[in-house]
């Protein structure tokens, strides 16, 4: 493996001063691509999985050395996201420079272009994932339909957006956030003047939305490479807690098939306009009077693609790979019926039982269930790994089906979280 520097800064456990110091890339000798991904999470982790499978390299700029990505790649850059000297650093000799984030500073990426880096998605289409201001005026402009929103300068435009609109209203951070993080829902004035003030002094730039009336939330996940050449997989519904996607059921149950549709060619569609290169999420709310309107942009694989990895011929991973170093795209068709998605979210508190015994109990029990752990250390809500359970004979227009199969999943990953059946199972009885 390329050998760490020892490093310290403020984003490793040291809490030291000082930002880790890149180390040197490693240089191909198969002659097959290098493709760099910025970030060392569970995303670069999942599509460390899939370079392998295609003989590629994936080398990761990463914080730290105990990093999901940097556990397992054998190509690591140690560095910072933010930092344009890293950047530089991981890009040498690469192919490609993509994400498993989206938060590299915009003028860093430009910076690259201009160098001559191949940026995968390039700055001009990550912009809006990175900014959720500018991509809520651009599918404006587009006509895309979404929920209707304003710029918060003051704490005045978002009593007035609330008089407008109704309360409660959606406030949210236009960069950064995620996973519930950096959104509010005040149910009146005075709370919304206590979140403005709060953030604004804090130097958070925020926008405000009208809180919809909601039936669920989906996705809309497509590929698309620089030639042009797109492909869709279903659309999905994801359940949400806390503002923290729990589960993701494939396809969406009893949507109209001529919706889907629809949504999987606006998302085709909305890739090309915008130039996007790699896997893109749409992320999508199904009002109760059956409206579709777009929520959030993710240019990069996506939690609510995580199914793909075994419901699918072509996974996420391997898309994302294949469009930005312009290879042909793969095949989208799903493997079974249904495929269920759930998070293995840490528990309150850590079961004393080892992880390593909770799997081999799963497997004992479940046999078919396929796990993805992402080496995590455990705790409350944070995503550890995830289930994927897929259907045998059965329809998704079939309620029961469906939900047997949801029940499934979701009681791998708690027993996975929590060393616990949900359904009292005792395997000593």
């Amino acid at each position: 493996m390329t050998r760490y520097e020892a490093v310290t800064g403020p984003h490793s456990p040291s809490g030291a001063d000082n930002p880790p110091r890149p180390s040197t890339p490693r240089t191909a000798t198969s002659g097959m691509p290098v493709v760099a991904m910025i970030g060392g999470g569970q995303l670069a982790r999942m599509t460390h999985q899939a370079a392998i499978a295609l003989g590629q390299t994936l080398r990761v700029l990463s914080a730290g050395s105990d990093e999901p990505a940097a556990q397992v790649s054998a190509d690591v850059v140690l560095g910072h996201h933010d930092d344009l000297n890293a950047l530089r650093t991981v890009a040498t000799g690469s192919n490609a420079v993509t994400f498993d984030h989206e938060h590299v500073p915009t003028e860093h990426l430009e910076t690259l272009v201009a160098e001559g880096v191949n940026v995968q998605p390039p700055p001009s289409a990550l912009i809006f994932a990175q900014d959720k201001l500018r991509m809520r005026r651009k599918l404006a402009e587009l006509g895309i339909p979404i929920p209707d929103f304003a710029e918060v300068t003051w704490v005045g435009d978002v009593t007035k957006f609330g008089d407008d609109h109704g309360w409660p209203v959606v406030v949210k951070s236009i960069r950064g956030g995620y996973d519930g993080r950096g959104v509010w829902m005040p149910n009146d004035a005075d709370e919304a003047e206590d979140i403005v003030r709060r953030e604004l002094d804090r130097g958070v730039p925020l926008m405000v939305e009208e809180k919809v009336d909601l039936r669920r939330e989906l996705s809309a996940m497509v590929g698309r490479s620089p030639f042009g050449q797109g492909a869709a997989w279903p659309v999905v519904e994801t359940v949400q807690r806390d503002g923290q996607c729990a589960v993701v059921i494939a396809p969406a149950p009893a949507l109209d098939e001529d919706t889907a549709i629809d949504a999987e060619r606006m998302a085709l569609s909305l890739a090309a306009e915008l130039g996007v290169v790699g896997s893109m999420a749409v992320e999508l709310f199904e009002t109760n009077d059956g409206r579709i309107l777009v929520n959030e942009l993710a240019m990069r694989p996506h939690n609510s693609g995580h199914w793909t990895m075994d419901g699918c011929r072509t996974s996420q991973f391997e898309q994302h790979l294949r469009a930005v170093l312009d290879y042909p795209l793969g095949d989208t068709t799903p493997l079974a019926p249904v495929t269920v998605m759930a998070n293995i979210l840490g528990a309150a508190e850590a079961p004393t039982m080892s992880m390593d015994e909770r799997l081999h109990h799963l497997f004992a029990r479940m046999p078919d269930a396929k796990v993805h752990l992402y080496g995590k250390g455990e705790r409350k809500d944070r995503k550890i790994g995830h289930v994927n359970v897929l259907g045998g004979a059965g329809s998704s227009a079939d309620g029961a089906y469906v939900a047997a199969v949801r029940e499934k999943a979701e009681r791998a990953a708690h027993w996975m979280s929590h060393a616990e059946w949900t359904d009292g199972w005792d395997p000593h009885a």
